[in-house]
């Protein structure tokens, strides 16, 4: 059974930094490419970034890009997401995804909340 497991995030203040981490279980991390997606209050969910299944593609939504660094442990089953510079509209639930489908299976998320 496929399951991935988010955590990392929390309050913190605008210009503040976070580490979110996806433990995956139930297929190989090294075979699959993955994504990070988020959804806000009231909105739809939103693709943030991506990784090929090496580690050595990376690609970023506009808004991401500069702040945020997507990477991987495969050895750890590990997917990161480094957020920097954070901002009150960076306010979300974030999912980790297996593969580049919107259809691929998800964690459960974990919220990011940037306020003052």
């Amino acid at each position: 059974e496929v399951d991935l497991v988010e955590s990392g995030g929390g309050l913190v203040q605008p210009g503040g930094s976070l580490r979110l981490s996806c433990v995956v279980s139930g297929f190989t991390l090294s075979s699959s490419g993955m994504s990070w997606v988020r959804q806000a209050p009231g909105k739809g969910f939103e693709w943030v970034s991506r990784i090929n299944s090496a580690g050595s593609v990376k690609q970023y939504a506009s808004f991401a890009e500069g702040r945020f660094t997507i990477s991987r442990d495969n050895a750890k089953n590990t997917l990161y997401l480094q957020l920097n510079s954070l901002k009150i509209e960076d306010t979300a639930m974030y999912y980790c995804q297996k593969g580049y489908s919107d259809t691929g299976p998800m964690g459960q998320g974990t919220q990011v909340t940037v306020s003052s």
